[in-house]
Order: C-alpha cells, then sequence, then structure tokens
C-alpha cells in the first residue's frame, strides 16, 4: 500500500487524461471499508480537504435505485459554508481495489463543475455487483475480498479562467449576468443564421446601419429590416434569449424551412444583397461594401489544403500554369500556354475568409467535410499580400473578431461561433442560445474538436476596429422600435402573470353599444358559435379581490366614459339557450368583490359576460338612467332589418314601460331610422333562432312577456309591388325569412390553389349553404375585385387540406352539396384560382403549359395552349412551329412527365382530352441522330437521380444507343445532349436501372463494368459470371429493352428568401 501511495501522482496521470487545464491543487484520499455485507444502502466515507474545500466519498453498495450494481459519487462536504454563486471545477477519478493486491481494481474518471445545485456526481453503474467477489481472467483475486476494499478518489482542482466549463445550463444559468449577452433561440436548425446574426449584431457599426432603416409603418413578419432590428435591440436589452420567428416569417418562410439547414456563407451572401438595396437612398446607403468590400483582380497571361492561414494566403495567389489540356482559350489566337493568377488591391475593414471545408467527392457522388486542422492567428499582416501598386497609407495589420465552426456533415451538423464583441475584452462562445466565456487558447483550437471545424474567420483591421465597434447610443435606436417593443414587453408580462395566477383574476368580456350595432345574427353578440363569425369582444382581467367600485372605474378608463355615465349588466343564459344581458348590477354592489359578485349572480359560469349600458347626452344635457329600483321600465334592444341592403342590424337599446301597448313604440322607432311618424311598421320579437315573431300592436308589453333583454326587430311595412320587386331581385322581404337565411350561414376560408407573382391573399367569407355556383364566384369575385367568370374553386381534403376536385361552373348543387362532409365549425376550406379566360371556355376547352426543350434538354420557352377537348395532339405541334417560328417540316416531339419520368410520348393523332392534368408536358425537336435511327439502334430513356433510383428530379429525355459504338463516344454524346461542361459532367455516374423492378442500379465507371455480378443472360450464356478484371462496355450489346440510363449525381436546394 505504501508503494502504491508513493505513486499517486503517476496513477492519477494513467487514469485521468489531460484537459489541457492548469491543476491549482491535487489531493488524493483512501477510504478502507470491513464488512461489505453489513454496510447501509447508502453511506459516506471520511472527509478530506482539496482547494480549501471538504470533500468525501459517497457509497451505495447494493446501487441506487438498481441492485445489480455498485454506485459511488464524489461528494462535496461544505455545502452549509460554501458562498452564493460557488462552484469548483474538478477533475477526479475513484477506484476501487484490493488492499492485498492493488493490481486487482476498477476506476472511473470524469470532471464536472461541482455547484450547490449539483454538489455530487460520478457513477451509478460503477460496477456490476457479481464482478466484486468473483476473480477476473487477468487476476487470482476479487476485488473484495473477506468483506475489505479499498476506494481511493483522486481529485485534481482546476484553475479555469472562465469558471464555466462544463455547465449543463439546466439550472441557474442566467448569461445575461455571467457574459453580458443573451442568446438565439434555434426554430430546429437554425443555428447557421444564428450564428451569423450574432456576428453582425457584433459589429456595431453595422447594427446602427440597420437601425437607420425607415421601418416605423412595417409589420415585423412582412419586413426584414424590422425583423433585424427588433432582433438587434432584443439582443442588446433582453435578459433572456430572443426569439427568430418574425425573422423567418419576413423571408416567406414556414416551418418546415426552419427544419433546413443552410450554408452560413450562403445564407450571409443572400442576406447581404438583400440588405444592401434596402440600405440604398438612405443614411446607410454603403455600409455593406463599406465594411465588407474589398478589391482584386484576376489575370491570365499567355507564353508559351494547406495548414495555416499565412501558407493558403501565399497560396490564393500563386501563379500557376495553364497548359497541356488546360490551354487558356484567346480571342484572337486559340487555345495558348498562360500563367494565371489573383492580386488584391485592397482589403475591406471587416476581412471573412471562408474556409474550404466541403467539396464534391466523385467516388462517392457526394459532398464531403474535409476535416484537416487549419491554423490561424489572433493577428495577422496582411500587407505582402497586397499588389505592389495598392494603397499602403495605412497598416493592414488584422485582428481575429470572431471564428464560425461547423461540426457534423453537409445536411447533419451544427454551427457555433467564437466572437471578441469589444476591442479589448473577452471571447465568448455563442451556441444558440447557451453563451460562455472561452478563452484564447479554445479560440485558437488548441483543443482536437476545434482544430477540425474551424470554418469561417472574421477579422478587423486594426485602424478601424474604433469606427467598427464603436458603442451604440441611445440615439442610435429608432424610439418606435423601443417603444413598441416596450409596449408588447409589459403586455407580455401582464399576460404571463395572469397565465401563471389564473386562480387570483376574473376574466370579464364588455359588450359595447357599438358592438351591438354593427353586429348582424343571432342575439346582440355571437361569443362562441364558431359556425357563425365571432364577435370581437374586449376582455378586460380584474383581480378577484377587486372590489366592483374600482372593476367600473377600469372599465371607465378603458372606454374613455365618465364613471357616472354607465352600467353594467350580466349576461344570462337563458332556458331556451339564447345569452341576453338580464341583470344589473347595482351601486349597493360598488363595495363587493367582483368573485362575490360572479358567485352569487352566475355561479355556474367562470367569467363575466357584461353588457356597457351608457347614458346617452343631447344637446349636452346627460339622459340619466331610470331608478334602479324602477319595476316599471324594461331594457329592450332594437334591431332593424332592410330588404334593400338584406342586412338586419343592431341600431340602439331603449327603455320601455311595462305597462304600455307595443305600439307605442312606433314613433321612437320612426324617429331611430328618420321615418315619418305615420309610417307603418311591422314589428317582431327575436325570442330564439328558430322563432321569431311577430308582436301584437295593441296589447302591452308585459303581456308580450317582454323583459330585460328582449329583442325587437322591425322594418318598413311593404305593399305587395314591393314584395313581389324584392322577390324578383332575389331578396328576402321580410324578418322571418332572413333570420331562416342567418342559420343557412357556414364560414368558408378561400386560398390560392398556387402561389404566382400576383400573390393572392387568403380570406374568409359568410356564404349561405344553398349558395349556386355561380353565388359563390360572385360573392369571392367582389372580395378580389375580379370577373366570377375568371374563377375556379377546388375542395379540399379535411384532413390534410390537400387539393381534391375542382368544382364544374356547370353543377347544379348548392355550397353544402358540394362540400358534402360535415366539417368541424370554422373549418371549411376552397382553394381558389383567377384565370385568364372565362371558365366557361375552360370547361369546354383544355388548357396547358408544355415546355419547350432546347437541344440540351434545357428550359427555353413556355407555351400556353389552348384548344377544344375534341382538338389532337397535331394541332398543339401546330402552335408550337407558330410560336417559335420553327420550319414548317420540323419534327416535333410532345410527352408527359410524372415524378421525374416520362410517362407517355404522344402521337399526331392522340386526342388532347386523353392528356391529364396533373402530369409536365415537355416538347422539343426529335435530335437527328433519332431520325436517322439505325436498323439496330435503339431509343432509351435517360432520368436523373440522387444515390437511390427513387430519389428522382430533373428533366428526363430520350436518347439513342448505337450500334457497337464504344461507351466513351456514348459519354460524349450525353455530355453533349446535356449541355454540361466536362468538370460538371465528371461528377455524373451512369448507371443502367430497372423499369420495372427496384433493384439496385449497374453502374458504369468510365467504360467498363468493374467487380459486379452482372446477369450475362442476353448474351445467351445462361451462368452469372463475376468479373475481377474490367471489361469494356458496349451499351447495344446489352440488348436494352425496359431499362433506363440513370444519371446519378447531386443537386443543390438554393436558399432563397421571398421578397
Amino acid at each position: 500500500m505504501t508503494h502504491f501511495i508513493a505513486d499517486s501522482q503517476t496513477i492519477a496521470n494513467d487514469l485521468m487524461p489531460n484537459l489541457g487545464y492548469e491543476i491549482e491543487e491535487f489531493q488524493y484520499h483512501t477510504w478502507r471499508i470491513t464488512s461489505w455485507g453489513n454496510l447501509e444502502k447508502r453511506i459516506t466515507g471520511p472527509e478530506f480537504e482539496a482547494g480549501g474545500w471538504k470533500w468525501r466519498i459517497l457509497l451505495f453498495p447494493f446501487g441506487n435505485n438498481n441492485s445489480n450494481v455498485v454506485s459511488i459519487y464524489l461528494d462535496f462536504a461544505d455545502l452549509k459554508d460554501a458562498p452564493t454563486g460557488w462552484h469548483s471545477c474538478v477533475q477526479f477519478a475513484l477506484l476501487l481495489w484490493n488492499p492485498e493486491d492493488p493490481t486487482t481494481s476498477i476506476y472511473h474518471n470524469a470532471h464536472h463543475c461541482f455547484n450547490a445545485e449539483e454538489p455530487d456526481w460520478g457513477f451509478t453503474r460503477f460496477c456490476n455487483q457479481h464482478k466484486l467477489f468473483t476473480p477476473s481472467e487477468e487476476h487470482t483475486r476479487s476485488l473484495i475480498e473477506n468483506g475489505c476494499c479499498n476506494i481511493t478518489a483522486f481529485v485534481r482542482i482546476l484553475k479555469e479562467p472562465t469558471g464555466l466549463p462544463w455547465h449543463n445550463f439546466v439550472i441557474d444559468y442566467d448569461s445575461r449576468i455571467v457574459t453580458g449577452y443573451v442568446g438565439l433561440i434555434n426554430q430546429g436548425a437554425t443555428d447557421y443564421m444564428n450564428v451569423e446574426l450574432q456576428l453582425l449584431f457584433s459589429i456595431k457599426y453595422f447594427r446602427k446601419a440597420i437601425y437607420q432603416i425607415l421601418t416605423e409603418d412595417d409589420e415585423p413578419i412582412k419586413s426584414i429590416p424590422l425583423a433585424m432590428q427588433r432582433i438587434f435591440y432584443q439582443l442588446q436589452a433582453s435578459n433572456t434569449s430572443v426569439e427568430t420567428t418574425e425573422l423567418t416569417k419576413s423571408f416567406g418562410w414556414d416551418s418546415s424551412n426552419c427544419y433546413v439547414q443552410h450554408d452560413v456563407q450562403e445564407f450571409d451572401r443572400v442576406l447581404l444583397d438583400y440588405l444592401e438595396n434596402k440600405m440604398k437612398n438612405t443614411n446607410a446607403d454603403d455600409t455593406i461594401p463599406r465594411l465588407f468590400a474589398g478589391k482584386m483582380k484576376s489575370y491570365i497571361r499567355c507564353v508559351n489544403g494547406y495548414k495555416t492561414l499565412n501558407d493558403s494566403f501565399m497560396n490564393y495567389i500563386l501563379e500557376k500554369s495553364c497548359e497541356g489540356i488546360n490551354k487558356y482559350q484567346t480571342e484572337n489566337y486559340g487555345l495558348q500556354d498562360a500563367k494565371k493568377s489573383v492580386i488584391f488591391e485592397s482589403f475591406p475593414p471587416v476581412l471573412r475568409i471562408q474556409l474550404k471545408r466541403f467539396e464534391y467527392d466523385l467516388q462517392g457522388n457526394t459532398i464531403v467535410k474535409i476535416n484537416d486542422r487549419f491554423e490561424y492567428p489572433l493577428e495577422i499582416d496582411l500587407q505582402r499580400y497586397l499588389s505592389p501598386d495598392s494603397d499602403r497609407s495605412k497598416p493592414h495589420n488584422y485582428l481575429l473578431h470572431g471564428v464560425i465552426f461547423h461540426s457534423g456533415y453537409l445536411h447533419e451538423g451544427s454551427y457555433y461561433v467564437f466572437i471578441k464583441p469589444e476591442k479589448n475584452g473577452k471571447w465568448f462562445k455563442f451556441d444558440d442560445d447557451r453563451i460562455i466565456p472561452v478563452t484564447d487558447n479554445e479560440v485558437l483550437e488548441d483543443n482536437a474538436i476545434n482544430s477540425i471545424n474551424a470554418y469561417m474567420l472574421i477579422y478587423i483591421r486594426e485602424s478601424d476596429i474604433d469606427f467598427v465597434l464603436s458603442p451604440i447610443l441611445a440615439e442610435d435606436i429608432p424610439k418606435h422600435l423601443q417603444r413598441r417593443l416596450d409596449e408588447e414587453k409589459a403586455l407580455y408580462e401582464q399576460r404571463k402573470k395572469e397565465t401563471e395566477e389564473p386562480y387570483l383574476y376574473l376574466s370579464t368580456k364588455i359588450v359595447t353599444p357599438d358592438i351591438f350595432e354593427h353586429y348582424q345574427g343571432f342575439d346582440l353578440v355571437n361569443f362562441k358559435e364558431r359556425q357563425y363569425p365571432l364577435s370581437e369582444i374586449p376582455q378586460v382581467k380584474v383581480l378577484k379581490t377587486e372590489t366592483y367600485e374600482a372593476f367600473k372605474a377600469m372599465v371607465a378608463h378603458k372606454f374613455d366614459i365618465p364613471v357616472e355615465q354607465i352600467r353594467l349588466w350580466i349576461f344570462i343564459k337563458r332556458q331556451n339557450r339564447t345569452i341576453r344581458p338580464d341583470t344589473l348590477i347595482f351601486d349597493s354592489f360598488l363595495g363587493e368583490k367582483m368573485e362575490k359578485i360572479r358567485r352569487k349572480m352566475v355561479p355556474r359560469c367562470n367569467e363575466l359576460k357584461l353588457f356597457l349600458e351608457v347614458a346617452k347626452t343631447t344637446n349636452g344635457k346627460v339622459i340619466w338612467f331610470p331608478p334602479a329600483e324602477s319595476s316599471f321600465h324594461i331594457l329592450v334592444f332594437i334591431k332593424y332589418f332592410n330588404p334593400d341592403t338584406q342586412s338586419l342590424k343592431g341600431i340602439c337599446h331603449l327603455y320601455v314601460q311595462r305597462f304600455d301597448q307595443v305600439s307605442k313604440i312606433i314613433p321612437i322607432l320612426c324617429e331611430k331610422k328618420e321615418f315619418p311618424p305615420n309610417t307603418s311598421l311591422k314589428i317582431y320579437e327575436e325570442i330564439k333562432p328558430d322563432m321569431i315573431e311577430e308582436m301584437n300592436l295593441i296589447i302591452t308589453f308585459q303581456q308580450s312577456e317582454i323583459q330585460n333583454g328582449d329583442i325587437i326587430c322591425f322594418q318598413k311595412a311593404l305593399t305587395e309591388d314591393e314584395i313581389q320587386e324584392h322577390n324578383s331581385a332575389g331578396r328576402i322581404h321580410d324578418i322571418p325569412t332572413f333570420y331562416e337565411s342567418l342559420s343557412m350561414r357556414i364560414i368558408i376560408k378561400f386560398k390560392p390553389k398556387y402561389i404566382d407573382k400576383r400573390q393572392s391573399p387568403e380570406f374568409m367569407l359568410v356564404l349561405n349553404k344553398k349558395y349556386t355556383y355561380d353565388d359563390i364566384a360572385k360573392r369571392v369575385a367582389i372580395f378580389l375585385r375580379t370577373d366570377p367568370l375568371k374563377l375556379r374553386f377546388t375542395t379540399a381534403y379535411q384532413t390534410s387540406g390537400a387539393n381534391k376536385t375542382v368544382i364544374k361552373r356547370t353543377t347544379t348543387q348548392t355550397l353544402s352539396e358540394i362540400l358534402q362532409t360535415t366539417y368541424p365549425p370554422g373549418s371549411v376550406l376552397l382553394y381558389y384560382e383567377m384565370l385568364d379566360i372565362n371558365i366557361v371556355e375552360l370547361e369546354t376547352n383544355k388548357f396547358f403549359k408544355v415546355y419547350w426543350l432546347g437541344t440540351t434538354v434545357k428550359e427555353e420557352d413556355v407555351i400556353d395552349i389552348f384548344l377544344p377537348k375534341t382538338a389532337i395532339v397535331n394541332q398543339i405541334f401546330q402552335i408550337i412551329v407558330k410560336k417559335l417560328a420553327l420550319k414548317h417540316n420540323s419534327r416535333i416531339r410532345l410527352y408527359s412527365v410524372l415524378q421525374y419520368k416520362i410517362q407517355k410520348e404522344y402521337d399526331i393523332n392522340d386526342s388532347i382530352d386523353e392528356i391529364q392534368e396533373n402530369v409536365t408536358l415537355y416538347a422539343e425537336e426529335i435530335p437527328q441522330d433519332e431520325i436517322d435511327l439505325g436498323a439496330n439502334d435503339k431509343v432509351i430513356q435517360v432520368y436523373h437521380f440522387i444515390k437511390d433510383p427513387l430519389c428522382t428530379h430533373g428533366i428526363p429525355f430520350k436518347f439513342v444507343i448505337k450500334a457497337g459504338e464504344p461507351f466513351a463516344t456514348t459519354k460524349l454524346r450525353l455530355k453533349l445532349r446535356l449541355g454540361m461542361n466536362a468538370k460538371d459532367f465528371s461528377k455524373v455516374k451512369i448507371a443502367i436501372v430497372q423499369a420495372l423492378s427496384y433493384a439496385k442500379p449497374q453502374y458504369i465507371n468510365n467504360g467498363k463494368y468493374t467487380h459486379f455480378s452482372i446477369d450475362l443472360y442476353k448474351f445467351k450464356i445462361t451462368d452469372k459470371c463475376h468479373y475481377t478484371h474490367p471489361i469494356d462496355v458496349i451499351l447495344s450489346d446489352y440488348g436494352l429493352t425496359d431499362e433506363f440510363l440513370g444519371l446519378d449525381h447531386f443537386v443543390f436546394h438554393k436558399l432563397e428568401i421571398a421578397v
């Protein structure tokens, strides 16, 4: 044991790797254990000191919630005496060993930032129980003998400059407090965007320029500059991580776009290009070129993966020879030997250097990452890389400002960035919403992980650093930006408080007279019936303990009405399922708490629905309310029906005398609508949606059973001629029938079927279930301000929302019959198209878009074809010949494509009615080699895919396989047919693919089949042969019939910002 103790430092070095941190103190402690079988389930060893604090070993001899293992931890024993915010960075190893034979042992090591929330750390599955008492194959003795063993803790207290290594960020970590900065929330795969935004934010001159773009009248989700201003301001002022959802929405992206990772350099280019255009003719004009643009020139002079940044610069400007097959094509002298190079004429204040981490792997037909170590300095002088005649009036010494890292692969990786935001400040690591301090050593990639992941370097010219990083002053930030965000923050905090403490608040909905007077429907408003448009009703949340007097003052303030001019009525749900203001809250309740009022008046409701009654003023004189104790007055609500405009709307509320005849209200109603006093009226009561009864004018309101909150409707009495005129015009002429029509209403959401340059809107309309196709088209046309005959509609699947069936204008079905399915309230969807032609013509004709291909299988033109359904394909050919001014005898091919494969080639006499709507149509002149087809030549289909033959893309085409032609010649013809340059075509792998099966493609490498088992039955050989040497390939020898020629090559999906 003495020998073991003497070598503790050596043993610790063997058990624990060097993490690269300075060791502040090293200690070890051995705990001798006897009578293992009699130990308690949880036990701690003697305390020992390390780093000025007390520690101990924590042991669960029979496992921590797992009886099959032993659990051992290092435990901080000084928790009571530790100050607030205490932490200790520790590397440790725990070794369990036989005291009689120290070589019989087992150990584990770890490192951890011990703190008040995580005072112990170690190994729940330190060792399986059965290994403790059974000798292993390498040893003759067991770990525990006679119930005895030793456990030694080797402890290194590390001196870590930032104080935050290995932080789990789960508990009690505030990046604003620790670093002075906050992060950005990752929406799925937007880390590339987050690192770019943090870098641009750190360049204060750029931040000021963004603030100078005029955005006061913009909406964040429709304005990229405003969305960026809001992000920058929140990064500056917020104490929590910042959302980027508004910015991505302003790009025209939905949530699915946020799960697609893009290249940070590509995002930087697209974003800065857009912002540069937005800054033109503003105070921020020329900001981007001033910061980021340098000058270089390339030259060609006719004659007869580097390890460091300096090496890379030197290689970049190195003169290279253009000789042999790489000769330079001159305009007047043909191919010439040449020298080419690049010369730097100037460098920008902010220099961004992208390291070439990705390249195309021809063998694997994919983009691969280069994980080579690359060294870069904190400071670099670039003057020696400038051209001799460049401006050298100021030094070109550059200081490292940021490093973007990319870990992983092309489409499966993550970005983070190291930034030094201040000239003489610290470095920080920005990893989405996690920010921690880092050391210079970490920035310079002293650890192996960073050394292979550096992707982009950002340097600032030392002489320009003061202006590039000049402080942001209060006047630099737009006032409207601060105001809007402060208001939103206050509202958010209020709602958050209400959400977190819902039991403290009572929700109220306040219906004002103005809301009633603009409402058309049943009752006074629509609170919750979603098959009809919901009313927009102001909500007020009040503490349940607040008095009615305070609440009443709050409502008066909200609506800017003197408190003495308002009264509040509670809506009650009646037995007939209507909701009416029935009960007045008297002023005798002013001292009562709001929750008590709710429990007393509407105990079954969790909220209060209130009508705000406002005392009227006439000639500056307030008309006060009837006495609260009066039982003679009834509050009624008045609606007026106008058959000319087909509208039924609230016009007022008023009081009637209980014992007055109903006819006494007629002069009042005439006065409200400015009718002559003797105008004949028809008066009805809205009892419930399906019960609208005409009132008897000669009986009293009490006899009519009128009570507070009832609704009285009226209209002019119509003559027979007027009724006939309304009927002829298709208008409803009376109140009961109009109410019946209201029950047939349905909300339809309309979405454009295709995205086009017109930016057609999404919108909702309230329609009638009995509407015909023309009724629907007429109302949509009014909204879109277009011709109803230039609209076409398509139904949608209820679950997915995908296009379903085009609705024919000739249908005799009503809207209800067209929809067929019973939809949930408020969810009915129809797609619409805005046509360039009349739908009557469209339904009797067929419309196609035909994409015309050039000689290199690329779309050169789009031809609109509009012909009667009885036309034949030859008529399409005639239109193409005329449109493109082709020769009269041109031989044209028309073929349809579905899922990037040719579905059908059409004969000139085929009816165009056979062409399906869901295919893409291509047309081309038939190539000459196909016209001159030899007796043994064959025409096959060629299509494009990526790795898997089912992952198709591009435009398929027909291609001639010439009898006896060497594959090298076939490849050359393919290259010319595709119009690809040699470099791009070299990345294409060619394969034979079975058309009617899912068999693996047979690849042809450089004109030879190599190391494949190939079925040679077509050569009348019945066996399968495995070739171990290449054989020359002549495709015509294979007698291809059902096979395709597949082109396996990679395609990039470009990042797009839709603006």
